[in-house]
């Protein structure tokens, strides 16, 4: 039985070494995921570095109306230039980050002990604005604190009396778990993604493709039985997609030990080849169901591209569990270890934070 196996298992492999559109699954596209991660994590980062780092300008409307604080301001890397009367349309339009607006009554209100207001335009839906937005209100919230300060030394007072309460925090969380979060969203995702999509090509074609040139029917006549053509099939197909997992999985460890995530204020992950084999090991499972399901869906099907339209639609469902993880973090309860894709992915996001 087992020589029987072997034989088929061979003549697929063989088969579906000369289809370029097999070889492009299983070798080319799993490389896809860690390229796509590697130049998001260095664009992000050269990108929040250059903002951290560049002077910002900054629109003051009324800026003679606070030179003190426009003076804090300049000592804080901000250039300040006059506001146009367009200075809110700008804003509106995106061609302006923010908007400081200084009203005439700020240096009465100031002199009197009043809170004196400024007013800060903003659009909180660019995300391109947001660091700059973020560092403005800081800085007046600095300038406040500081006003606050010498308010209360000027009248004898402490400036201890406003801290009711000395918190102290103590983050139990590791420089590797850090960083696993910020990574638990896309590498699980990208790694079940190689499950589904390596083996696909050549799923579709030891059963649809069969069937289409009319090799299927000569196969059966053969003294080999249903379960050991499907076993061969199932194991060449099988290959495939472990060849896809394995090269997802290199090209992940290539990558993470070649970006910079210390841009990002986080660690690098300890993605050591012990880790890669446990999370090639963690795939196993899903992988069957995988071929199952591909198998059993390009059977139906009439026509070689008929399959392939519904098996292009099968590499979508790992992303479900990802966007729920994404969008409604849950605590790791132990039946949603038996949920295919999703327990997957969870005992991943355990294994890059090194928990036990």
């Amino acid at each position: 039985m087992i020589e029987k196996i072997r034989i088929v298992f061979r003549k697929e492999i063989r088969d579906n070494l000369r289809d370029r559109r097999a070889l492009s699954s299983a070798l080319f596209y799993p490389l896809l995921g860690p390229l796509i991660f590697g130049v998001m994590i260095n664009v992000i980062g050269k990108v929040q570095t250059k903002e951290s780092e560049k002077t910002l300008t900054l629109a003051v409307a009324g800026a003679e109306h606070a030179p003190n604080l426009v003076a804090f301001l300049e000592e804080n890397d901000v250039e300040i230039e006059p506001a146009s009367p367009e200075a809110r349309q700008e804003v509106r339009d995106g061609d302006r980050e923010v908007l400081l607006e200084i009203p005439p009554t700020f240096g009465e209100d100031l002199a009197k002990g009043r809170p004196a207001t400024v007013r800060l335009v903003l659009d909180r839906s660019r995300q391109s604005a947001q660091v700059a937005q973020e560092r403005v209100r800081s800085l007046l919230h600095d300038y406040s604190r500081k006003i606050g300060v010498l308010r209360l030394v000027a009248r004898g007072v402490s400036p201890q009396i406003l801290r009711a309460l000395a918190i102290e925090e103590h983050d139990l969380a590791t420089p590797q778990s850090r960083a696993a979060g910020f990574l638990s969203n896309m590498m699980p995702y990208f790694i079940i993604f190689s499950v589904f999509l390596g083996g696909l090509y050549i799923a579709i074609d030891t059963t649809t493709g069969e069937r289409e040139r009319g090799s299927l029917e000569p196969l059966l006549i053969n003294p080999v039985s249903r379960a050991q053509l499907v076993l061969g099939k199932m194991f060449a197909i099988w290959l495939f997609t472990a060849v896809a997992v394995v090269e997802t999985l290199l090209g992940f460890m290539v990558v993470l030990h070649n970006v910079s995530l210390e841009d990002l204020g986080l660690r690098m992950v300890n993605f050591k080849p012990e880790m890669m084999f446990k999370i090639f090991l963690l795939t196993l499972p899903i992988m069957v169901l995988a071929i199952a399901l591909q198998m059993l869906i390009a059977t139906f099907t009439r026509s070689f591209k008929e399959a392939q339209t519904y098996l292009s639609i099968l590499p979508l469902v790992p992303a479900l569990p990802s966007l729920f993880l994404s969008f409604m973090p849950v605590k790791t309860k132990l039946w949603m270890m038996t949920i295919p894709t999703f327990g997957q992915q969870l005992l991943i996001n355990q294994l890059m934070r090194e928990e036990p």
